[in-house]
């Protein structure tokens, strides 16, 4: 049996942030056989500082994607789970942010990053480059995620002036949380109806802002909760899983698995050598 080891430090980033950074994670895996790790899609977009060697990416598994190295990546919403190259090691620091905190830390809708990764500092340019330079000075975990307290705050204080967060429609904004509070299990048809706003409008609204169709992002999020509860401890029955994260069967979560991971979902579990070490 290899001989592994798995750190995950996972932290809260500072109030004022709370609105746009979901959470901070540190992470230290090791020993590991060398494989293709799939970042699964969420609700999140996802930057990645690593405290080793570059990160080698490409924004689709098994689909003829290009691989790219980063030092830091920033990453949009994703319909196809990222493939990560490794030689067994990984070592950074993960920031997972809103699609309002695109706007606010970045200055962009969330739109202009689906789909894609992007090195750090081409979005914050010098800030970008003093903030992985802090992390990676930084000899605690909780000195990285001060570090990125400070740089992030920093960001978002520049745009303050214009309020760059407060340019999303609040509609599309609820749209959002709605979404996310059911885990994608409502209809978008409702969650319009409620804003006052037809589906076609809000489709068009969400897209612009966050990237995604409302009807897509909902198919994530169901996709989500299944990801999560495969990786648990003790992994449920695939049939099970289905049930739970609110597809109609077991054969819907295996289309979805497939067009999300490129992969079956026995298949993924088969060949994911980081499973479980989150």
């Amino acid at each position: 049996m290899e001989d592994h080891a798995a750190t995950r430090i996972d932290a809260r980033p500072a109030p004022a942030l709370r609105r746009y950074v979901g959470s901070y994670v540190g992470f230290d895996l090791r020993g590991f056989p060398a494989g293709v790790h799939c970042g699964p899609p969420g609700r999140l977009l996802t930057t990645v500082i690593s405290l080793s060697d570059p990160l080698e990416m490409a924004a689709g598994v098994d689909d003829g994607s290009p691989v790219a190295r980063f030092g830091s990546v920033a990453g949009g919403l994703m319909c196809r789970s990222v493939a990560i190259h490794h030689d067994g090691r990984q070592r950074g620091v993960q920031v997972s942010l809103t699609p309002l905190g695109a706007r606010a830390v970045y200055g962009m809708p969330a739109a202009g990053l689906a789909h894609r990764l992007v090195p750090l500092d081409e979005l914050l340019g010098a800030l970008g480059v003093e903030l992985v330079d802090r992390v990676r000075a930084a000899t605690t975990w909780a000195a990285r995620f001060a570090a990125l307290d400070a740089l992030l705050l920093r960001a978002v204080g520049r745009g303050a002036g214009g309020d760059r967060a407060s340019r999303v429609r609040p509609e599309v904004a609820e749209a959002w949380r709605r979404l996310v509070a059911a885990r994608g299990r409502v209809q978008v048809g409702a969650v319009a109806a409620d804003l006052g706003w037809s589906r076609r409008y809000l489709t068009e609204r969400f897209r612009g802002e966050v990237g995604l169709s409302p009807k897509t992002f909902a198919r994530v999020l169901r996709f989500e909760h299944a990801h999560e509860l495969a990786t648990a401890p003790e992994p449920l029955p695939w049939a099970e899983v289905a049930t739970l994260s609110g597809y109609a069967d077991q054969a819907h979560l295996v289309r979805d698995w497939g067009e999300f991971t490129g992969r079956s979902p026995t298949a993924w579990r088969r060949g994911e050598v980081l499973l479980g070490t989150g």
